[in-house]
């Protein structure tokens, strides 16, 4: 029982809400026709059966008893169908609530390794930087001192950066707003923090997505727009979210930067481009990942998340939208 219950999803009663209420509905007045109409029949078979004799006697009371029948089976029928609803009604905000812990501890976690791998690094960094300047000044290098001022200078620029970008990322409210908006919102203020111009090109079927499948690609797309902060050396980027039309969302992050080679060192260490966590963020939406890169051609970033059937079988196409 554990497992079935495991593999339903909240996304899939929602979509089959209506066949499953119409399919209660027939159920429910079967419930209720069936015992007294086979009672009418029955009656009317031994009347049949009978000859013909007292057939109006025995209409006379075979028709109270089919009303009465009826109004019976109502009854009972319309409170089991009530505890039913409710049970129904129980099980799905016991999912929802699931659904919203587990992705809550999946964040919390992978905040945290992103708190280790970059901010905790940066001040570890800047700390020995520290102790090398106070190692020149004893020395008395002033110019070594100076040279060493403007790097850590440098270093807690950004750290500021790193924390100002998941301070905006946290603060985004994507369930409320929407993703399409929520990403032109953050887009205009990267382009406008970090002089990249970006561009931004969605259709509808990227507001298709579940709540917690929409939180994880608003992520996804943060961590990407932040490597290209970071590392690229852009003028531009671009960020497309497109559907296909087979129910698959297409997702690219672009840029004109200076590239890199996967896996090569940069400056002595492996580039911290944090693709482990944005290949867990579309694993778990059941998508693909995938990164591409030349030295001097610049970076692109892919993914392609399916879109549940039900979610898209209203949808109509919007033109692409440009933002920044």
């Amino acid at each position: 029982m554990k497992p079935l219950m495991r593999s339903m999803s909240v996304k899939n009663i929602t979509i089959d809400g209506l066949m499953t209420g119409r399919r209660l509905l027939l159920f429910k007045w079967l419930m209720i026709v069936l015992p007294s109409a086979a009672v009418t029949v029955g009656h009317s078979l031994l009347d049949h059966t009978g000859g013909g004799t007292h057939s109006l006697s025995t209409w006379a009371w075979t028709l109270p008893v089919t009303v009465l029948g009826l109004v019976l089976s109502a009854l009972f029928v319309e409170t089991l169908f009530k505890v039913l609803r409710r049970l129904q009604t129980q099980v799905v905000a016991r999912q929802q609530e699931m659904q919203t812990m587990k992705a809550v501890m999946q964040e919390r976690e992978r905040l945290s390794r992103e708190l280790h791998d970059g901010a905790a690094q940066l001040v570890a960094h800047l700390l020995l930087r520290l102790d090398t300047i106070s190692e020149l000044v004893e020395a008395n290098r002033p110019r070594e001192a100076e040279a060493e001022l403007e790097q850590l200078h440098e270093v807690a620029n950004e750290i500021y950066e790193d924390i100002g970008d998941s301070i905006t990322g946290l603060r985004t409210d994507v369930t409320q707003r929407g993703l399409i908006c929520a990403l032109q919102d953050y887009v205009e203020q990267f382009e406008e923090q970090h002089q990249i111009r970006t561009n931004l090109q969605t259709d509808d079927a990227a507001n298709l997505l579940s709540p917690q499948a929409s939180l994880q690609l608003f992520r996804f797309i943060q961590e990407a727009l932040t490597n290209v902060r970071k590392h690229a050396a852009a003028h531009q980027a671009q960020v497309s979210l497109i559907c296909d039309g087979s129910g698959l969302l297409n997702v690219v992050i672009a840029d004109d930067g200076q590239g890199f080679v996967p896996g090569s060192p940069r400056n002595g260490k492996a580039r911290p481009l944090g693709l482990t966590s944005m290949r867990e963020r579309i694993t778990s939406l059941g998508g693909t990942f995938s990164v591409a890169s030349e030295s001097g051609e610049g970076t692109r970033v892919s993914a392609t998340i399916p879109i549940a059937p039900g979610r898209r079988e209203n949808r109509n196409a919007a033109p692409a939208t440009p933002a920044g």
